[in-house]
């Protein structure tokens, strides 16, 4: 899997997602065999560039290449000045976004409404690719809703301006996160395109994503909220695409390791006071499959400082142990009960 002359490992890559995807978790995905990863998505509008919410967003500081960001926006300037500013910072692939269907995004004309505008998004990806010598992707969706379905359309546009590679999130704007994504989709745009196509939408197993490919011809697949709590998905969903046979669960001793370093990276990342409260969410998802995960979650999200969380992690990774040495996942049924 290729993206201009960047030669990506796999094709299992991580989506964006904002407030989930900054660097240290991308760099653990990559780490656990995500090929590809992109940052969560930076405003286009050049007041907002030197923020220091807008600065963490692209810092790439000792990521593993390619450095991939995502830039989102409605002016065509102002994109293709983004995408420069962002080169010069270190960027070596700029993401287009056109796929988030946010209230508060789509409102700004942002993300997956500008599907509404076929002309204006030619108008962006003609001045974005047009603006730098790195490749530029896009990510987008089926349509604006299930009556106004135009992501051929959108694919073509792209396509003819340059764009390297699409991902198609298979739903509509519309659909937000719910009912089942639309692979008859992505294989209709994967067949009308000649460059790569990644699909995205609800690959939750390896099993999933052996069936999203081949379904659907696409080159690879995201994985999203998939790998919240769980980034080891990525190089099981690799070995299961390489050799069809299935990792077994990590030891409870690794993934205990694993949060320590994914914690005290995350603490550095936004500062003690932030990083405590920033990485609640990340400590629920690791525990919530797991025995007494939720009391867990309720008592860790009273604890005010970069110590006590260090602590109450380790101590609740080793109580893991009396059910094993690899971590035991609760059936979904079981938790719903729970």
């Amino acid at each position: 899997m290729q993206i201009g002359p960047h030669l990506l490992r796999n094709n299992v890559f991580v989506a964006p997602m904002a407030g989930v995807t900054d660097r240290p978790f991308r760099q653990l995905c990559k780490e656990l065999g995500a090929g590809y990863a992109v940052s969560e998505m930076a405003a286009s509008n050049p007041r907002l560039w030197a923020t220091e919410k807008s600065s963490r967003r692209t810092d790439h500081t000792g990521e593993m290449e390619p450095k991939a960001v995502q830039i989102a926006g409605a002016d065509p300037k102002d994109l293709a000045d983004c995408a420069r500013f962002n080169v010069e910072r270190g960027a070596q692939i700029i993401d287009i976004n056109m796929g988030c269907p946010v209230k508060k995004v789509c409102n700004a004309w942002c993300g997956s409404a500008l599907l509404q505008d076929e002309e204006l998004v030619k108008r962006i990806v003609d001045a974005v690719v047009g603006a730098v010598d790195v490749p530029v992707t896009l990510k987008f969706r089926t349509g604006w809703d299930r009556e106004n379905k135009n992501a051929l359309k959108i694919a073509r546009i792209a396509e003819d301006a340059g764009i390297a590679m699409l991902t198609l999130h298979g739903r509509t704007r519309a659909d937000g996160y719910k009912g089942d994504a639309e692979y008859d989709t992505i294989a209709a745009v994967k067949q009308s395109v000649s460059i790569p196509v990644v699909a995205n939408g609800d690959i939750t197993t390896p099993e999933k994503a052996r069936f999203v490919l081949d379904y659907t011809g696409a080159d690879a697949v995201m994985v999203g909220r998939a790998a919240q709590g769980r980034p080891w998905i990525f190089r099981e969903i690799d070995h299961y695409l390489r050799t069809g046979k299935h990792l077994p669960a990590p030891y409870v001793d690794e993934v205990r390791a694993l949060m320590d370093e994914h914690l005290r990276a995350h603490h550095a990342f936004y500062g003690d006071y932030l990083g405590v409260r920033t990485a609640r969410k990340h400590i629920g998802w690791y525990v919530r499959e797991l025995e007494g995960g939720e009391a867990f979650r309720q008592k860790m999200n009273l604890l005010e400082s970069v110590e006590e969380q260090l602590l109450a992690v380790d101590q609740f990774f080793e109580s893991q142990w009396r059910y094993g040495e690899r971590l035991q996942y609760r059936l979904a049924e079981d938790l719903q009960a729970a």
